[in-house]
């Protein structure tokens, strides 16, 4: 990997030119960041190389890498602070909820709380370096951190894509091959569905970040996201553009055959449904179905407009928007959507916290005896 970190002086060009020699036209240009206290813009050199191999230093003036907002930030940091603190002990609510009550073990329930754990990392890859950039006059990221950070959030969230598609596929088989479901769907083969999920997620991605961090980089190094993403970091390297278009079909293969999966899924489940003829068999069914449906929509919804649209372009602001749905937004409602819309689930999380309360009285009654009997 090209890089020319620690030349800042412009007298002496020649180690960097030699890394950069043999990278032909595509190695025109790298940017070396010389921060300056108190500046949210950086001054930095480009340095261009030509085919001999000489090197000349222009003082430039270029945004920080991960541009995020520059006015209000201390504004976007609080709200975005509570929506992270939310996710984590929503989701941990959920996860815990399941897991200690006896009435939840069951397939469905236990795919819900491997869910909700993978909710927990996928966010914290992310919002914690959004809210450090929103605070910090540095707003950069090592490209070490920035491949990091596109593994585990991508490999995440193909776990959490896996998922969704098994969940979908349990509901088919409990709705409509009920008499077959305890015989089919087993705790065996429900552990082993979550942990293949997750080993699968994050395997499928690891070739894909170890090609990318072989590309040289050196061209400009504003990466015009909220967070590392695919296309804005390939679109720093110094090789054919054409790659973008290869992962992007390579992305959309993989989305389009889960949505299908899913939306088959529940084609058959809602027309079975439909079958039924007592009006209350059907709300119960519905019920257990909808949750799931909803999160697969605002899931699948934002990550098909930002990873299937090839060559279309939009403006940046809908493009951090759209990023904000599925990295921040979708993690949040999650527990929203599976408390509120499952009773069973809704029994379960305030059996756990009158759990919680009642222990912190018995510890709190505790230590004040003591301090009595002192």
């Amino acid at each position: 990997m090209v890089t020319c970190k620690g030349y800042k002086q412009p007298e002496d060009p020649s180690p960097c030119c030699n890394s950069l020699r043999g990278y032909g036209a595509w190695a025109a240009t790298k940017c070396q960041e010389v921060a300056f206290p108190g500046s949210l813009r950086r001054k930095a050199f480009v340095i261009t190389c030509s085919p001999g191999g000489s090197c000349v230093f222009l003082p430039v003036t270029i945004k920080a890498a991960e541009i995020m907002f520059e006015d209000g930030s201390l504004l976007l940091f609080i709200p975005l602070l509570i929506i992270y603190t939310f996710i984590v002990i929503g989701n941990l609510t959920v996860f815990f909820a399941v897991r200690m009550d006896t009435r939840l073990h069951n397939p469905m329930y236990n795919f819900i709380s491997v869910f909700s754990f993978l909710e927990i990392w996928y966010t914290t890859t992310t919002i914690p370096k959004m809210l450090s950039n929103l605070i910090s006059e540095k707003k950069t990221i090592s490209i070490t951190g920035c491949l990091l950070q596109m593994y585990f959030f991508h490999s995440l969230g193909n776990s959490e894509g896996i998922l969704l598609t098994t969940m979908a596929i349990d509901r088919y088989v409990a709705i409509c091959n009920p008499l077959r479901y305890p015989t089919i769907m087993t705790p065996r083969l429900c552990a082993q569905l979550s942990a293949g999920s997750c080993i699968f997620g994050f395997l499928v991605l690891l070739p894909e970040i170890v090609w990318i961090s072989t590309l040289p980089f050196c061209g400009p190094n504003q990466i015009r996201q909220i967070f590392c993403d695919f296309e804005p970091v390939l679109q720093l390297a110094c090789t054919d553009t054409s790659v973008i278009l290869i992962e992007d079909v390579i992305h959309a293969v993989a989305i389009i055959f889960s949505v299908l999966i899913i939306a088959l899924s529940y084609i058959r489940i809602i027309t079975v449904i439909l079958k039924i003829p007592s009006v209350e068999g059907r709300q119960k069914a519905f019920s257990t179905c909808a949750s799931h449906l909803g999160v697969f929509l605002m899931f699948y919804g934002s990550v098909s407009l930002m990873y299937l649209r090839f060559t279309a372009t939009f403006p940046p602001i809908l493009d951090t928007v759209i990023a904000l749905t599925f990295a921040v937004l979708a993690p949040f409602f999650n527990p929203i959507i599976y408390s509120l819309r499952n009773k069973n689930m809704t029994a379960a999380i305030k059996k756990l916290l009158w759990m919680e309360s009642q222990q912190w009285r018995r510890k709190a009654s505790g230590s004040s005896d003591g301090r009595c009997q002192g």
